[in-house]
């Protein structure tokens, strides 16, 4: 943990620049943080928008709404999206927001928790358990398989099962991860293999972090 001051006020950062406590931001936070995250020409009343909307759906329903729900909220296509929060949603828009996919409520606290996966009766193989933290994410990339991404999706519910296009963003985010140590920001992964928003949606529809990157075994740490 950090702290980052501006005009007499402290903040409780971590490594990234996240707030460790929602309740400390105000807007200073979001204005302090702007010029970090590439934006240039400070916060206009667009970028605004976006930020109350988020702290918002927050605070009404204790979870941050997914990429897809905040475009669709705010009238904005990908590239007017990608233009206003250049690092990313998660990495720009949750980050001014002072929210994560960590705030939200949880039906579980505390240490890490092995989470087996279901066993496929007829063939009477030894179940495997996975090790993940407490909101669901794999805690090491290099133990995911693709069982794993399978009883996930299954996990949350998702309609069908993993087709070839599935599996063509699983495979692209494990790959970057793998050549850089960095999770693809949700503009990476739709630009690199050639998919807007909406068909991401589609696919993936519990959102980027919380279902592509979950799936994928990674996570934003």
């Amino acid at each position: 943990m950090a702290t980052i001051s501006f005009k007499d006020k402290t903040y409780d950062v971590d490594e990234q620049g996240f707030l460790i406590d929602y309740n400390q931001w105000d807007e200073d936070f979001a204005v302090l943080m702007a010029p970090k995250l590439h934006i240039r020409h400070g916060l206009s009343e667009k970028h605004w928008e976006v930020i109350i909307f988020v702290r918002e759906s927050f605070y009404r329903s204790a979870t941050f709404p997914t990429v897809f729900q905040t475009a669709k909220a705010n009238g904005l296509t990908y590239g007017e999206l990608r233009d206003l929060f250049p690092t990313g949603y998660l990495r720009g828009v949750c980050l001014l927001a002072g929210v994560t996919y960590k705030d939200r409520l949880v039906d579980y606290y505390g240490e890490p928790i092995l989470v087996p996966t279901a066993e496929k009766a007829e063939m009477k193989q030894k179940v495997k358990t996975y090790l993940v933290d407490q909101y669901g994410f794999l805690m090491k990339a290099s133990e995911w398989d693709e069982e794993y991404a399978a009883r996930k999706a299954e996990e949350m519910k998702m309609p069908g099962m993993l087709f070839d296009m599935h599996w063509q963003i699983i495979n692209f985010l494990r790959e970057q991860y793998r050549k850089t140590g960095v999770v693809p920001t949700v503009y990476e992964c739709c630009e690199s293999n050639n998919i807007g928003l909406e068909a991401l949606e589609k696919l993936f529809p519990d959102g980027y972090q919380r279902g592509a990157v979950k799936i994928s075994g990674l996570r934003v740490r």
